[in-house]
């Protein structure tokens, strides 16, 4: 499982033109799942992004986390972090599960997280979807 985490003033992610999810201040991150990724991967991942201490106390030092900070989640599934660019100039994106498998992943994490942050702060994407994500930092 990879992700890419972007503190965002806002966020918010788009298919057909209608918003199917936003948020203020917080995290949004792009959620790659490889074969092979299981229970542990989302438990610990569920544990690792509302931990992180990325966001700044009264000092300026990132140091608060998104739990101390009270922001939101936007998790968006993106198979491409998965791409593999070292042979050729088209990507191998052999690295990435099947859409059987992640989609079952992704959307676990997403009800994990939601459980431990409340479902009001955590907002998803569509999976499998052309989305339109938007983010403002």
């Amino acid at each position: 499982m990879k992700a890419v985490v972007q503190r965002v003033s806002e966020a918010s992610v788009a298919v057909d033109g209608a918003v199917v999810a936003a948020i203020g201040p917080g995290l949004l991150v792009l959620l790659g799942v490889a074969p092979g990724d299981g229970e542990r991967d989302i438990a610990w991942m569920a544990r690792k992004l509302p931990a992180l201490r990325i966001f700044a106390d009264g000092a300026g030092r990132m140091n608060r986390s998104l739990v101390d900070a009270g922001g939101s989640l936007l998790v968006i599934s993106q198979f491409t972090l998965f791409g593999d660019c070292r042979k050729g100039n088209r990507p191998s994106f052999i690295g990435a599960a099947l859409p059987e498998q992640a989609e079952p992943c992704y959307l676990e994490l997403v009800r994990q997280l939601r459980a431990l942050l409340g479902e009001a702060r955590v907002g998803c994407g569509v999976f499998g979807a052309e989305m339109q994500v938007r983010l403002l930092n």
